[in-house]
């Protein structure tokens, strides 16, 4: 009884670090209005939501590095054109998917055995397969050309369950599935506030993204390029959770001080 007498009249410290790592631990609480994704009051489970937000076509720009597939009865003429198998495109490796590929130089042409170089800057998949086939057959007859982008990759960092960069073999990538190949944001991750930052031809664009916002579907940034990078910024949550475990190192160790400090008291 001594011991309980001196820890309620000698302790008003201690209540005191207990509010305050109970207030911090508040904090670092997440509420569930900030984890749901295109929150909106439209939606319905009786009829579906049509979005208009055609998906845009991609445009060969310098760097770029393209699979040139040529087939033809012709077979002996076609090996020249088709470096080291296809199965060496699913590796993922960079090194590897340069030495499988055509890199468009700076100009915006790739160079082909025999036919030479070929202008396909600022063209489509579909029209580069056009012109390419053009040139082809000239020195093979009814060769059949089939051409892809390997340099399809994109890099997401920040609070994702496994940030790191990645490839796409889909000519039309959205911000979602970006996301959802780095494992989908943690329950730290800023859902309003994600990064986008994209390379042009006068340099660098960062724009911000909302996943809570239904209308991100509509945004023109919703798919994805070539090259971009996603940072998913942590909520304040994160670094509040961070501080209440420091906080509770040095509250455990003050507690264990004025318990020592009370026994010494009742003792005397």
């Amino acid at each position: 009884m001594l011991f309980s007498s001196h820890c309620g009249r000698r302790n008003p410290l201690l209540g005191l670090l207990f509010a305050l790592l109970s207030l911090l631990g508040l904090e670092g609480c997440i509420t569930q209005s900030k984890l749901p994704y295109l929150q909106g009051a439209k939606y319905s489970t009786e009829t579906p939501t049509n979005i208009d937000n055609a998906p845009p076509a991609y445009h060969i720009q310098p760097n770029d590095v393209l699979s040139v597939r040529v087939q033809s009865a012709q077979s002996s003429l076609t090996e020249q054109f088709n470096l080291n198998g296809t199965q060496s495109i699913y590796s993922g490796d960079p090194g590897t998917l340069y030495l499988s590929g055509y890199p468009v130089d700076e100009a915006g042409n790739v160079t082909l055995p025999t036919a030479g170089k070929v202008s396909v800057r600022n063209l489509t998949i579909e029209q580069a397969q056009r012109v390419i086939q053009q040139q082809v057959t000239r020195y093979i007859r009814d060769a059949n050309v089939l051409v892809k982008l390997l340099s399809f990759k994109i890099t997401v960092l920040g609070e994702v369950r496994t940030p790191g960069r990645y490839f796409i073999y889909n000519p039309q990538a959205t911000l979602l599935e970006g996301l959802g190949m780095a494992g989908d944001l943690t329950e730290f991750g800023n859902r309003k506030n994600i990064k986008l930052i994209r390379q042009t031809a006068k340099g660098s664009e960062v724009v911000l993204l909302n996943l809570t916002d239904p209308k991100l579907l509509q945004s023109p940034y919703y798919y994805l390029r070539p090259n971009d990078a996603l940072y998913v910024e942590p909520l304040r949550a994160r670094a509040a959770r961070g501080n209440v475990t420091n906080l509770a190192l040095v509250f455990s160790g003050i507690s264990a001080v004025v318990l020592l400090l009370t026994f010494a008291l009742d003792k005397k």
